[in-house]
């Protein structure tokens, strides 16, 4: 199986590369909490769903993960609609 194990709890088995929709208030971010990000299948479906107008744009991220806090993040690794 492809991933990265960045957490040893057991809700969270292995850490993934996906395309997603993340929602974001300002572009500038390494991470948000998997409650603003939507996974899909392809980047085509991201760029489809997303609309930077109303903060939701396509990206690849990385995850989940949990933070030291305890909330689970998925990190951000490209943006693709952004500018």
């Amino acid at each position: 199986m492809r991933g990265y194990s960045l957490d040893p709890h057991p809700s969270i088995k292995v850490v993934t590369e996906q395309y997603a929709v993340v929602r974001i208030p300002r572009v500038k971010r390494e991470r948000v909490p998997a409650n603003n990000v939507e996974i899909v299948e392809n980047l085509e479906q991201a760029v489809e769903k997303s609309d930077p107008g109303s903060h939701l744009y396509a990206a690849k991220v990385l995850g989940p993960s949990r933070s030291s806090e305890g909330v689970i993040l998925y990190y951000i690794l490209d943006m693709y609609n952004h500018l």
